[in-house]
């Protein structure tokens, strides 16, 4: 086995500075690509940081998705954290063949057709949150893009994807944040395991409700294909809702955040895409490269010994493959920790890599091409509110999501014409 050179933060991993971890990032691959570590919750793992190694990790089917039966082979006691056993059967949670059917149910909401077909919605929301920002910005007051933009469009669209009926949105939002905010320590605060409790009590509702009412949405597609052919469990059903909520909004809300930041912070290639809406897409590709919303895959086990990047990762061992530091391997872009919209190098994994690629990838790049071109379209002059250093990325749970808790900016007078983005 290679013997790995040890940094103080292998020993809490995931304990580091969440508001720039990539100079962590960084000095950790640089001295090996994979390595032994122990979260900060205390469990041992293998970390795999290079972006060779990364792809093979996730594309390698040694590497079991489905921690139960891998570590019950192990013999060792799984221990329950949130959300629970009751929203843990979901497509990021099991192997083929169980994977390949969850997907395949999941797949019709994400198609090329149905995307194109929501973007008139899209742009519409897109619209009527922007005048309210409009509204609530003027002079010199700041506004925040995460409550007021970031979080409700792709909240929204998700939301009407599955059926949740609107004077429902407002709590399921508010437990959704709370369940999916950090805490210190091993257990789970009191809030959060309410939050939990109240969204597997909602879910089970809406299944009944649907199944008594049905309508033409993604959580009636669930009953039927349930009750019509056994598809699908009772907690297949509960754990893909609760998937597809968290991966169609949070990761959404995250990228337009880090994304508009990003933009913010590199003026020059900002006024280029105002300049050029051509330049969007290769903006969001570098904007995902750049500061993923996800820096951390969801845990993968070992089923038998694996060689990666000339360490043997053991059988029955935990990994994490670190897509924020894979993205940034010099190994793989030419002057990685730049952002540069006009890279040539496209192939990050920010999205995953493998059968467990993101299903809404589709959804949230074309969320994101809408959003982000009316954004600066309509505020060319928009600027961050607060020096870049006091921003904080509180959102997420510590280790695979990472997001804005909040993003105050001075939105500046609007363009007066058509806006540059909107198409």
């Amino acid at each position: 086995m290679t013997t790995c050179p040890r940094h103080p933060a292998l020993d809490s991993w995931g304990d580091h500075d969440r508001d720039d971890p990539f100079p962590l990032f960084a000095q950790v691959r640089s001295a090996a690509p994979v390595h032994e570590v122990r979260l900060a919750d205390g469990h041992a793992a293998w970390l795999v940081l290079g972006h060779e190694e990364a792809r093979a990790a996730l594309n390698d089917p040694r590497l079991s998705k489905d921690m139960n039966a891998a570590l019950a082979r192990s013999g060792e006691v799984v221990a329950e954290g949130l959300p629970g056993p009751a929203l843990a059967r979901h497509m990021l949670a099991v192997d083929p063949p169980d994977h390949t059917r969850l997907r395949r149910l999941a797949m019709p909401a994400f198609s090329k057709r149905r995307v194109a077909a929501l973007e008139p919605r899209v742009r519409s929301l897109v619209g009527e949150l922007l005048a309210v920002l409009q509204d609530r910005g003027r002079a010199d007051r700041p506004v925040d893009l995460v409550s007021g933009f970031a979080f409700p469009l792709p909240f929204t669209v998700i939301c009407e994807l599955l059926g949740v009926p609107e004077p429902d949105r407002a709590d399921l939002g508010r437990w959704f944040r709370t369940l999916l905010a950090p805490y210190p320590g091993p257990q789970p605060p009191g809030e959060a395991v309410a939050a939990s409790d109240a969204i597997v009590g909602y879910l089970t509702a809406l299944l009944a409700r649907k199944r008594a009412r049905p309508g033409e949405d993604v959580v009636t597609d669930l009953v039927v294909a349930a009750d019509r052919d056994g598809a699908l469990t009772e907690q297949e059903m509960l754990s893909t809702i609760f998937q597809l909520v968290v991966a169609g909004h949070d990761t959404t809300t995250s990228l337009l955040g880090n994304a508009t930041v990003a933009l913010l912070r590199h003026p020059r290639q900002r006024d280029a895409v105002v300049a050029d809406p051509g330049l969007l897409p290769a903006a969001i590709e570098e904007c995902l490269r750049f500061d993923p919303p996800v820096p951390h895959s969801t845990f993968r086990y070992t089923t038998e010994d694996v060689a990666i990047g000339g360490t043997v990762i053991p059988a029955f061992a935990q990994v994490v493959v670190s897509l924020a530091a894979a993205n940034r391997d010099p190994a793989r872009f030419r002057d990685a920790e730049a952002f540069d919209i006009r890279r040539a190098e496209r192939n990050h994994i920010a999205m995953g890599h493998g059968i467990h690629h993101c299903l809404g990838a589709p959804l949230a790049r074309m969320q994101a091409r809408i959003a982000l071109g009316a954004l600066h379209g309509r505020f060319p002059r928009m600027r961050l509110a607060v020096e870049p250093q006091e921003l904080r990325w509180g959102h997420g749970d510590g280790l695979v999501l990472r997001g804005l808790s909040e993003l105050p900016v001075l939105l500046g007078a609007p363009h007066t014409g058509r806006e540059a983005f909107s198409r």
